[in-house]
């Protein structure tokens, strides 16, 4: 069973970007979708799950979370698209 996770926010389809990471996705993303904390995703109204990776540890996802951060935009958008081709968010699908 995944230990940490990986994960973009979004507010629409090609629109702003964050990248983080939690061992926790469910109640990070609910955060991020309440806007329950100050900072960027609050400040830019990102509040919709576009992508998430499961890692076996923190770790990993931290390493993977670097990784990522580091890519051009487009990579980060094709790499969403792959993973969820509507920019659906994925909140529902988490928490079921």
């Amino acid at each position: 069973m995944p230990e940490s996770y990986v994960y973009i926010m979004s507010n629409k389809k090609n629109g702003t970007l964050y990248t983080g990471v939690t061992t926790d996705l469910v109640k990070r993303v609910y955060i991020h979708r309440n806007s329950l904390l100050e900072g960027f995703t609050k400040k830019y109204e990102l509040n919709k799950l576009v992508y998430y990776e499961a890692c076996e540890n923190v770790h990993e996802a931290i390493k993977r979370e670097k990784q990522l951060k580091k890519w051009r935009r487009q990579w980060k958008l094709n790499i969403i698209g792959e993973f969820n081709k509507d920019w659906a968010d994925l909140y529902d699908e988490i928490v079921h």
